[in-house]
């Protein structure tokens, strides 16, 4: 699905779009359609994955990190004559877009009905699927237009735009710290604008004044490249008082593979021993749970801090949000 008229901001075939907004449908999300497993984020945040929307509204993205998969000649961010659609056009292309991918599992003998008919309702949106979703400049709407139709929402950001970050109240927040130090910095994110690193810093001091927002700081792991200085990196997440601290290796795959080795990814005990390494430093994220599969450790306080709607006991999950079916019939 593409909009033939606009502009075309989406190059990636793997990619179903409308304008600038991209949607994909998640390993995870098939797997757990067909009772194969759910995605790490299930078992650390409360997401049930059949019922989860990976897109992004804009697949522009202002750093080019060796680690990601994705491939970096097609993520030019200038951003001069996009067309860019406003947020409730972007909410409803990304349902649509999701049903239209999940179309196939109709009747398929692995995927018991109740479960298809709720994917096809969505309940959750992770802003995490391509480029860097600060580039869109209506994000802190576009979060609240989500809301409104009754979806929780985890925002994922390198971090470079701290005064659009600072209007944003998602579900939960993510930033990526992928080094403890400016020169690994450059190294392994190699920003594409000036001051980049002193925004992710300013982004820290944004974070720890979010008060109903949950945030996370995430960090992948390359071997050789940014897994050392464990005590560096815990003055680095102080800063930002997060909620949790998510650290997640590396993963051997895509256009990645003509820039690492694939000796440069961790083992999940390598993951293991990193993060305990820096929980020394780090006391008051006294809690460690890890996920083997996904090669991803997750530090966090004992306090309480889940979000109500993401509870594994919440009704939230069961149907449709009152709001959503008010909508329609508005």
């Amino acid at each position: 699905m593409s909009d033939a008229d606009g502009p075309k901001q989406v190059d990636d075939p793997d990619y179903h779009n409308v304008n600038h907004t991209a949607a994909q449908t998640c390993g995870w999300t098939k797997n757990a359609l067909n009772g194969e497993g759910t995605c790490y984020k299930h078992a650390f945040y409360g997401i049930r994955s059949h019922r989860c929307i990976q897109m992004t509204p804009v697949v522009k993205c202002n750093e080019r990190c060796v680690f990601c998969w994705r491939d970096h000649a097609g993520h030019a961010y200038e951003l001069d004559g996009v067309e860019w659609d406003d947020p409730e056009a972007v909410v409803d292309a990304s349902i649509e877009l999701q049903r239209t991918l999940l179309s196939g599992y109709k009747g398929n003998d692995n995927v018991p009905e109740d479960r298809f008919e709720e994917a096809i309702e969505p309940r959750h949106v992770a802003i995490s699927l391509d480029g860097e979703p600060t580039l869109y400049p209506y994000l802190p709407e576009l979060i609240e237009a989500f809301h409104d139709r009754g979806l929780t929402t985890f925002l994922v950001s390198n971090g470079t735009r701290p005064e659009v970050l600072a209007e944003c109240d998602p579900t939960q927040l993510y930033v990526s710290v992928d080094a403890p130090d400016r020169w690994t910095f450059d190294q392994v994110v190699k920003p594409m604008e000036d001051g980049a690193w002193e925004s992710l810093v300013d982004t820290m001091d944004v974070l720890a004044a979010k008060d109903e927002t949950r945030t996370v700081l995430r960090t992948t792991l390359i071997e050789g490249h940014n897994m050392r200085d464990p005590d560096w990196y815990a003055a680095f997440y102080q800063r930002a008082d997060p909620d949790f601290v998510e650290l997640k290796a590396y993963m051997h795959v895509g256009h990645s593979r003509g820039r690492l080795d694939r000796s440069n990814m961790p083992e999940h005990e390598d993951v293991v021993d990193f993060s305990e390494a820096i929980m020394k430093h780090l006391p008051e994220h006294d809690v460690l749970r890890d996920r083997p599969p996904s090669r991803v450790a997750m530090l966090a306080r004992e306090e309480e801090t889940w979000v109500p709607e993401l509870r594994a006991e919440s009704s939230f999950w069961e149907g449709r949000h009152p709001q959503a079916a008010r909508a329609e019939q508005l």
